[in-house]
């Protein structure tokens, strides 16, 4: 039988995108990383813009919240619309090709952004594997 299919952005999405990184990505190959990121999506659906804010600490992913309104600080920001976003959580397109094709937006520091796309990947893979609605 299928998995039950999430509504991509929504606070079961985010709790399910936890779960499985508990399950799966260890310390060791998130390298050890303390970081945070927004994700801004622009061009929601509903007209709306979401934004999903995600900690790491030592390697292991200790949050990941889904933001409306005021927005939390984080070491890299990204925007890019919800489509593009959708693609990356799809694993049909790397995080890195979006951004240096200009299709996404950083704020903070790129040369670290950019040593650390291997670890995003990562995350997106396993973002990848829940049955989500987008």
């Amino acid at each position: 039988m299928p998995e039950k299919k999430i509504k991509y952005l929504s606070n079961e999405w985010a709790d399910e995108v936890m779960k499985r990184c508990k399950k799966t990505l260890t310390p060791e190959k998130m390298k050890h990383i303390t970081s945070s990121m927004l994700t801004i999506n622009t061009k929601c659906p509903d007209g709306k813009t979401r934004a999903v804010f995600y900690k790491l600490v030592d390697g292991a992913v200790a949050s990941v919240t889904i933001v409306e309104g005021t927005l939390p600080k984080a070491e890299f920001t990204i925007t890019a619309d919800y489509d593009m976003f959708a693609k990356i959580s799809r694993s049909e397109v790397k995080a890195r090709s979006a951004l240096m094709s200009g299709k996404m937006f950083l704020k903070g520091n790129l040369v670290k952004a950019l040593t650390l796309s291997p670890t995003v990947d990562r995350l997106n893979e396993v973002i990848a594997t829940i049955p989500a609605d987008y």
